[in-house]
């Protein structure tokens, strides 16, 4: 996917300001920056949930303008940050919503889908959650019910918009894994937006930083944290350390 030279605006407030990237093809890319440097309103904009006043979007050299909204769901599936459903939706009938954009009405459909609802269970490692009422899980299994409904599209490019938010470290690595495991065996193209530093070094094969709707830098984890670089993002003092050829940020 790539973005070229995009501006969007609430009103008369520029939140993203001629940005223009690259998304690299079978990579994780992550999208940092402090709150309210534009990543969540970009991300919207990359996913057709908003329109941007200037600037194109192609997808495949093809302007996601004109990519109708089925189709564009069989090319891209989206994880977003707040996701809501019925309490007394159970995990296997959610899932199924993602096989909607490659629903028939044939038996072969059908088989089809529940071929892919299968699989995505299992990839996530929530098969005998099938039956379970969302409302009865808790935050890291419902986030990865979320990205099991997002696999089923069976889709090569996946968008996940802050996926450890409010999730304890625990269930945060396990979603990072799972990333990083759909990535490495299924050739996945990732974008990620992540708030923590040191997750989006680790996870990540490129890192796109922002601040004030502008893309200050993108390079690969080693080349973006760098002191200089997360101060001019962050406005702050940062150490970066290399511990045993690994860079870690102290953010304390």
């Amino acid at each position: 996917m790539e973005v070229r030279e995009l501006d969007f605006s609430y009103g008369k407030i520029k939140v993203l300001n001629q940005i223009s990237l690259q998304i690299p093809k079978g990579k994780i890319t992550t999208l940092i920056g402090a709150n309210g440097c534009g990543k969540s309103t970009l991300f919207h904009v990359m996913t057709k949930n908003l329109r941007a006043q200037h600037g194109k979007i192609f997808l495949d050299g093809k302007n996601i303008n004109e990519i109708p909204l089925k189709q564009f769901a069989k090319e891209v599936s989206i994880v977003h940050q707040y996701n809501v459903s019925p309490n007394d939706l159970t995990v296997k009938k959610l899932i199924g919503y993602g096989r909607i954009a490659h629903r028939g009405f044939g038996k072969k459909d059908k088989e089809q889908d529940e071929k892919f609802i299968h699989w995505a269970m299992e990839v996530t490692g929530i098969t005998e959650l099938k039956d379970r009422q969302i409302s009865d899980l808790s935050g890291g299994q419902r986030q990865r019910v979320w990205i099991a409904m997002a696999l089923a599209q069976n889709t090569k490019i996946l968008f996940l918009d802050e996926p450890t938010t409010y999730l304890d470290i625990r269930y945060q690595i396990e979603i990072l894994k799972l990333v990083k495991r759909l990535n490495s065996e299924l050739g996945m193209t990732m974008l990620v937006v992540l708030h923590d530093i040191n997750q989006a070094i680790q996870y990540s094969d490129e890192i796109i930083a922002m601040k004030d709707g502008k893309i200050i830098a993108q390079g690969s984890p080693r080349d973006i944290a760098t002191e200089k670089i997360l101060k001019t993002v962050y406005d702050v003092d940062l150490r970066v350390e290399n511990v045993n050829g690994n860079i870690f940020v102290l953010t304390i």
